[in-house]
């Protein structure tokens, strides 16, 4: 007998070989197949008689078949087979190709169902190489799955049903009470109704039933996670010292700002360690919040580290909070992989006997052989980009710190529940007063020469320039990666100025003395991958040229768009476009009409879903298999609520009713990565 377990090649009629075809599609048992779940489904309940169909409508017809088959030879390797139907008003002339074994089945005087493109003539209609079935046994809602190679839609299918035909019930795994509570059916009757649905209620009902399951499957994984990341800890704030902060700035803090402070030093005052995000918009003020946090802790008697992925950033941050703490006696060291091997030594010497309150660099300060005095609260920048061993590493330099989390990526809130669910999230929705809009225009490349001359102007104002290229991937030869643009620049628009290049391949220190350059003025343009796009704080930069823009997607336009505008001059990003995609013309329009990065984010969502919205999938969650983040945002609020409820009861989930989500955890969580 089967179950979940049990080898797909041990299901009847597959075998050692076609066992191989499913294993391209990632299907290697049982639970893996009948989770496999159909991409659409073909509706053939609402049979029609010719009459009413519209000429050339694809639909589902009972007719009787009214003459025997006549085999027709046309060349060789090619027959055609033909014979006549009637669905009691309208003769129906159908044609089968190279179908013999269909041909030999079918009777006289049988009633079949012919699912195909139906061609209306004056008496008669015609149906070429429809899909015939016995009427009797139809199956009247069709699943049809994603495909590879050998193995169609049709033979998956029979594959899947004899599995079920074989399988004892399907084990449950919510508990009777709940299943009520929230109108969901058995499990039993969800695996074996997503596929083969009786009617379409039955299959709504199926489907709610698998998406509710795993959406709660995966919102307890994570509030788990954030639960047994709430360990008690010894670093705890005796005083809160935000206003004493505030007072030492030279503007007033937002209200978001404000909430987000506040936020912090309620967490690291409770007892139990902070796992908190601070996520803002480009130049919401993130850093100001974390230095507020900074200075509570230092004033309460610990140490701080700020870990940021390049070197430039760590420095940029040093610089920063420097200016903000400035006149507090807090005492700050830079430590990272250019530090010279003496001052490593001195740092390192100063952390472990506590004369360094902070310590700003990058993953340089979680090397095995750098030690703190009371380390109390982690701070990293751009998360993401670290990987999760380094963020744990620094983390266990302490006992059981306060953590927190920046991130300049506007995620959408829906997102951000699936993608943070182990972190309390604070968001920073507003900007600092006094920022300027930073004007966008979208043109196509007939305007090069007046952007060039545009930047032109603005390098003899003193200012500067970005021009940003996509990366080119093999055989697109219809763009000029950023190395040949900067070479074509450099002799042609721009022969005699001072031009950067900017790209992934370049080795870290290259780039650090490229991106070094340019803050510091020596270049004046600017010429790069999206390597600039989450990075250096340029106030001197008001012009970003984004060629084929539509190459990127609207996060990332945003979060370049974001490396100008930080200073007090009016800047400028011009997106080069000349895609004749509605879709694409859409989208950038959306860059000219909002300059708040979450309404972008949302519409990014929107548009490209959520599978690509991290690129790399480097936030780690489990894959979906029938959910979908945005279609099921109401299940998933649904879903967030009844996982809290069941946690705060059973938060070991020991109870016997609640083992087997247990095991749904376990297995989900597998071969994910938690943040």
């Amino acid at each position: 007998m089967l179950n979940f377990g049990s080898d797909i090649k041990y299901i009847k009629g597959v075998g050692e070989k076609r066992a191989e075809l499913f294993n391209k599609l990632g299907l290697y048992d049982v639970r893996g197949l009948l989770e496999f779940y159909p991409r659409r489904y073909d509706d053939r309940s609402h049979a029609k008689t010719v009459s009413q169909c519209e000429n050339g409508e694809t639909a589902a017809i009972k007719a009787m078949m009214m003459t025997p088959v006549k085999e027709h030879l046309i060349r060789k390797g090619l027959a055609i087979y033909k014979c006549d139907f009637s669905d009691g008003e309208t003769v129906i002339h159908v044609t089968l190709f190279n179908n013999k074994y269909l041909a030999k089945s079918l009777c006289q005087y049988e009633e079949y169902m012919l699912c195909g493109k139906v061609e209306k003539r004056l008496t008669s209609a015609d149906m070429s190489a429809p899909s015939i079935e016995k009427a009797q046994g139809f199956t009247e809602i069709l699943p049809v799955y994603h495909t590879t190679g050998r193995l169609n839609s049709k033979a998956i299918g029979k594959t899947v049903k004899t599995a079920l035909e074989a399988l004892p019930p399907v084990e449950e795994t919510l508990d009777t009470e709940f299943r009520l509570k929230y109108g969901l059916v058995s499990r039993d009757f969800a695996v074996r109704q997503i596929h083969f649905p009786s009617d379409s209620e039955s299959l709504e009902k199926a489907r709610y039933r698998l998406i509710f399951e795993e959406l709660l499957t995966l919102q307890l994984g994570l509030l788990k996670l954030k639960g047994n990341k709430r360990a008690e800890t010894h670093v705890r704030l005796k005083k809160d010292f935000t206003d004493e902060f505030y007072s030492l700035l030279p503007f007033e803090p937002t209200n978001a700002q404000r909430r987000a402070v506040a936020d912090c030093v309620k967490d690291m005052s409770s007892g139990s360690a902070m796992n908190r995000l601070i996520q803002g918009d480009v130049g919401s003020g993130k850093t100001a919040v974390a230095a507020a946090a900074i200075y509570s802790a230092v004033k309460n008697g610990f140490q701080c580290a700020l870990m940021a992925p390049t070197e430039i950033l760590a420095s940029q941050h040093c610089e920063t909070v420097n200016k903000l703490l400035s006149g507090t006696g807090i005492k700050t060291e830079l430590l990272t992989g250019s530090t010279s091997q003496k001052e490593k030594r001195e740092i390192k010497e100063r952390l472990i006997t506590g004369a360094v309150d902070l310590v700003i660099g990058t993953h340089a300060i979680i090397q095995n052989d750098v030690e703190f005095a009371r380390l109390g609260l982690v701070i990293t920048d751009e998360q993401h980009r670290f990987g999760v061993n380094q963020r744990a590493n620094l983390a266990m330099k302490g006992e059981n710190p306060h953590t927190l989390v920046m991130s300049a990526t506007p995620i959408p809130r829906t997102l951000a529940l699936m993608i943070y669910g182990d972190l309390d999230i604070s968001v920073l929705d507003e900007l600092p007063a006094g920022r300027r809009k930073i004007r966008t225009d979208v043109v196509d490349s007939s305007y090069h020469k007046r952007i060039y001359e545009f930047v032109k102007k603005a390098v003899a104002r003193g200012e500067q320039a970005y021009i940003v290229c996509p990366l080119v991937e093999e055989g697109e030869n219809d763009l000029l990666p950023a190395t040949q643009y900067a070479e074509k620049l450099s002799q042609t628009a721009f022969r005699g100025y001072n031009l950067g290049l900017l790209h992934g391949r370049m080795k870290a220190r290259e780039k650090d003395r490229v991106m070094n350059a340019f803050a510091d003025g020596d270049v004046k343009i600017l010429i790069s991958t999206t390597v600039i796009e989450v990075g250096v704080d340029v106030p001197n930069a008001t012009v970003m040229i984004i060629e084929n823009a539509e190459r990127f997607g609207l996060s990332q336009l945003h979060q370049l768009r974001g490396r100008v505008g930080r200073g007090k001059a009016q800047s400028y990003c011009v997106l080069v476009s000349d895609s004749k995609s509605e879709t694409a013309r859409n989208r950038l329009a959306i860059m000219k009409k909002y300059s708040d990065g979450f309404m972008i984010a949302d519409e990014d969502l929107r548009q490209r879903g959520p599978g690509d919205f991290f690129g790399n999938r480097q936030h780690g969650l489990p894959d979906l298999k029938i959910a979908d983040m945005l279609a099921d945002t109401k299940t998933l609020a649904v879903c967030r609520k009844a996982a809290e409820e069941i946690l705060e009861e059973d938060f070991g989930l020991d109870m016997p009713k609640n083992a087997a989500l247990a095991d749904e955890i376990s297995d989900m969580f597998r071969n994910a990565v938690s943040n």
